[in-house]
């Protein structure tokens, strides 16, 4: 028979009487006059819908409380519970998970004043006769809403209207001075975007004419390091097209502007597979117009040995400039299209035979030795003409 308190010897009342139940509850395991086991005793199933003290789990959080402490923790500590805006008591319809709440706050404090602006307002114009509620939430009598305002018998207004009033008037100043402020704001982050939209357009404009700058140092030989080059050879072996480009260079001041362009050719491609392939374009420069085109001269390529001693075996090729070609006229676009040089430049094999990958870079050589003829020719019936002493 289940166990029962017994009677004459006091009862419990309050949270001990719970936990008598509790333990009184038929849920609860037993054993059995054997000591074989532990078996349940399978009663009502309403009891453990009900018992206070069962163990459940929260349906947004999983965490595992007792059944009385639920509310609370519904109210108060569950991270993911969605909870109503603070504001839903002036109209937001808003609910989100507990963390959303601040930033919810923080980015509709100017919906939330408005709400709190006109429910104040719709309150005060009520509550001259009406029926109006106190600040602690109980009803004053008024009379009968069923007079419109302008109808209503004059009257002092209570000091609740009059305090709703105020705060009316202070919430509305405040909207009016937030709302300066944003419009302010909203000016001054206009004039920054702007300016630094300047800035980036003259860091740029800055960062382009040092690169020209530099580019017309180089008078004549350029050494281009291509990085990461194993990532490229990865690329190729994956029969996947490389092509790289190198900055521009000048030959000279005043000059021509050229670039290297590099392909690693792929194993399936026809007659060139697994080599290095390398071109000079021509590019516009900042001399073009003071110069003779088509481009003459004499360029020397070559795939730098970057061991450590004194004997390079440096993989080279010199190249004389073919005026007739495309390639060699003056450009008029920033690159020219076409390029001149070797498709079958080097194999590939051969970077494993001399240290010409060191620190996962390939070094590329350029010596350019242009031809600049830039006197008129004289013809054949000009005649000079003597020059005057000096006066």
């Amino acid at each position: 028979m289940p166990a029962t308190a017994r009677k004459g010897e006091g009862e419990l009342n309050g949270p001990w009487s719970l936990l008598v139940q509790h333990f009184l509850c038929s849920y609860g395991l037993i054993v059995p006059t054997s000591g074989a086991e532990i078996s349940p005793l399978f009663l009502s199933q309403g009891h453990n819908l009900n018992c206070p003290l069962a163990n459940v789990t929260c349906e947004y959080c999983n965490m595992e409380l007792i059944r009385e402490q639920m509310p609370n923790h519904y109210d108060l500590d569950c991270p993911k519970a969605p909870m109503p805006c603070t504001f839903s008591m002036f109209g937001c319809p808003e609910k989100m998970q507990r963390h959303a709440l601040a930033m919810h706050l923080q980015d509709f404090t100017q919906a939330h004043m408005r709400l709190m602006a006109q429910t104040l307002r719709s309150m005060s114009s009520q509550a001259s006769c009406t029926e109006i509620v106190d600040l602690d939430g109980s009803f004053l009598p008024l009379l009968p809403g069923s007079l419109l305002p302008s109808q209503l018998p004059p009257c002092d207004c209570p000091p609740a209207v009059q305090h709703l009033k105020e705060t009316l008037q202070h919430l509305e100043g405040r909207l009016v001075r937030q709302d300066h402020q944003i419009r302010e704001l909203t000016a001054k982050m206009e004039t920054q975007c702007g300016q630094v939209g300047d800035l980036k357009r003259r860091n740029r404009a800055l960062e382009e004419r040092v690169s020209e700058l530099e580019a017309q140092q180089c008078n004549g030989i350029f050494i281009w390091k291509v990085e990461n080059f194993s990532h490229h050879l990865r690329a190729q072996g994956e029969d996947q097209p490389v092509v790289l480009h190198s900055r521009g260079f000048y030959t000279g001041k005043p000059g021509y502007k050229l670039c290297l362009r590099m392909h690693l050719q792929t194993p399936s491609a026809q007659r060139c597979s697994n080599y290095i392939s390398l071109f000079v374009h021509t590019m516009q420069g900042e001399y073009d117009t003071y110069l003779p085109w088509p481009f003459q001269g004499t360029i020397r390529l070559s795939i730098i040995d970057q061991s450590e001693g004194s004997v390079k075996h440096n993989h080279e090729e010199i190249m004389e400039s073919k005026p007739e070609l495309a390639a060699f006229q003056r450009p008029t676009v920033p690159r020219n299209p076409k390029g001149f040089g070797y498709v079958t430049f080097m194999p590939l094999h051969m970077l494993r035979q001399h240290s010409y990958v060191r620190d996962d870079a390939l070094l590329v050589r350029c010596e350019v030795m242009a031809r600049l003829d830039m006197n008129w020719r004289r013809k054949e019936d000009f005649q000079p003409r003597s020059a005057d002493s000096g006066l």
